[in-house]
Order: structure tokens, then sequence, then C-alpha cells
């Protein structure tokens, strides 16, 4: 069948719309450059929102306390009186004495050898894991009932010595997410400047399209797909490349063997979300496109 003059006037301008190389215009190096920071930035959050999960979960009812006693026998009896009635409390569901020698392993790279030595008064420490409920007013209560057996007993909650720490990650997650909305936006004003610029550079193009009888949005149209091409090429480049980044910075924080750092995690929710991050941003760049061609186009008229 031959083809109508119209329809091979269509398909001649849709080429001459479309790029003859697609990877050699800016437009497909741009988005995957805004892709890559934007996948970077989404994974930020979404892996510090679960190191703060899991950070306030594990200190939630955790509290130690300290047997501040200098005298090495006088200590021992009274971390041992001090553990009875810990765990004789209704409000303590498990109490564990920490092990010395493994706290003066950990004292060693700011005290050095003095840790070790013995010569230095090291408190010893109770680790004590609360039943669960109001966790301050069960920290009070423990403190109340350990001021009668010696003043020489401090009760700390976990919590209060890491709650700035989660504030802080939980304050970078949202920054991280802040830059996913700016980097979406940054992508919408591209594609806005590649639409209008394509526009007036096919200007002829678009009035031959007219006198054939073309509407406005099927010659959208034509703009929509060459910049939905640019746009998924490179938004696969920019995803695969921030994928691989992600890969290998996880391991560098597995091999750290920190537990802070292992609860900075991606959860299978969280790479399904990172996987439409590139399906909203071809979305976003044909609608763009099109409202923008639609926009200048009815301004020619």
């Amino acid at each position: 069948m031959i083809a109508s003059p119209q329809r091979k006037a269509a398909a001649i301008a849709r080429h001459r719309l479309l790029p003859e190389g697609r990877v050699a215009g800016p437009m497909p190096w741009i988005i995957a450059i805004m892709m890559f920071l934007t996948v970077l930035s989404a994974a930020a959050g979404i892996g510090l929102g679960a190191a703060v999960r899991a950070l306030s979960a594990d200190l939630a009812g955790r509290a130690s306390v300290q047997v501040v006693e200098a005298d090495p026998q006088a200590r021992a009896a009274l971390a041992a009186r001090t553990l009875q009635a810990l765990r004789s409390s209704r409000d303590v569901r498990t109490a564990t004495p920490v092990d010395p020698a493994a706290l003066a392993e950990q004292l060693r790279p700011w005290l050095g050898d003095a840790a070790t030595s013995g010569d230095l008064p090291v408190p010893a420490l109770i680790d004590v894991t609360l039943t669960p409920g109001d966790a301050a007013a069960k920290v009070a209560a423990l403190r109340r009932s350990l001021a009668g057996l010696s003043p020489k007993l401090r009760v700390e909650p976990h919590a209060a010595f890491l709650a700035p720490l989660a504030g802080l990650l939980g304050a970078l997650g949202w920054l991280a997410l802040g830059v996913v909305v700016l980097m979406a936006l940054a992508t919408g004003a591209v594609v806005v400047l590649a639409a209008r610029g394509a526009h007036d550079s096919h200007r002829g193009t678009i009035d031959v399209l007219h006198l054939m009888g073309s509407t406005d949005v099927q010659i959208a149209r034509l703009f929509q797909r060459r910049i939905g091409l640019d746009a998924l090429l490179g938004s696969a480049l920019g995803f695969v490349s921030a994928v691989l980044v992600l890969l290998l910075i996880g391991l560098r924080l597995t091999a750290a063997g920190s537990d802070l750092l292992g609860a900075v995690r991606i959860d299978a929710r969280g790479w399904i979300a990172l996987a439409l991050l590139p399906v909203a941003g071809v979305a976003l760049a044909m609608l763009t496109a099109r409202w923008t061609v639609l926009r200048a186009l009815g301004r020619m008229l």
C-alpha cells in the first residue's frame, strides 16, 4: 500500500524532530546526571531513615547502671548487690554485667595502657533492658530504688546519649529527600528549556504540519516522543550508574564492621522506590514537554 502524502510528510517531520544521534545531544547526558544524583540522594534518605528507626528501636527501653566505686573489692561487692536488685525489679526484663576486660579494651584507644593496668578505677557497668512501657518513668523508678542501695550508683538511659545523633541522622535524611525534590524541579526546568529550544528550531516543520491538517496535540506528541526517548536513555544510564555506586558503598559499610553504619541499609521496599524513580523521571519529562509545547503552540495562533 502506498502511503498518502500526508503520512509521508508526517513521517519526514517526525524524523526531523527526532535527533539523528540520541547520545550525541546534551539532553540524555543531563538527565543521566540528574537521575544519578536523584537516586543517590533518595538512597541516602532511605538509608538514614532506616538507621534512625533501628537506632530508636535498639535504644528504647535500654539503660546502663554505673557502679562508681574506687575500691575494686567494694566495687565488685556493690555491683553484685546491684545486679541482684535489678533482676528482682519488676521494671527490669534483663540485667547483664559488662565484662571488665571488654570494657577496658574499649577504653584503650582513649586511655591507653592505663585502661587495662588496673591502676585507673573504671566503673563497673550493668546493661539493663526495661520491660515495655514508659521508659522514662521506669528509669526514674530505678534511680529512686538504687539511690536507697548506694549513692554511688548511676542510671543512664542509652537514648539520652544518642538522641542528638538520631536527630542528626533524621535531619540529614530529610535534607536528602529535599535534594530529591530540588533535582525533580531542576529536571523539569531542563526539559522546559529543551522543549522550547526544539520548538523554536522547528517552526518551519510545525507550519508544514499545520498546513497538512495536524493538530497541536499531534505535533506536541512528536516532541513528547523525542524528549521521552532522551529521558528514557538518560534515566536508565543514571540509574544503573547510581546502583553500582550504592553497591560499592554497601560493601564498604559492611567491611567497616560498625553497628551504626550497618544500620544504614536499604530494604526491599526502598529498592522498589528507587526503581520507580527512572519511571517517574521519564513521565515527568514527557508531561513537561507536552505542556511546554502545547503552550508554545497556543501562543503561535
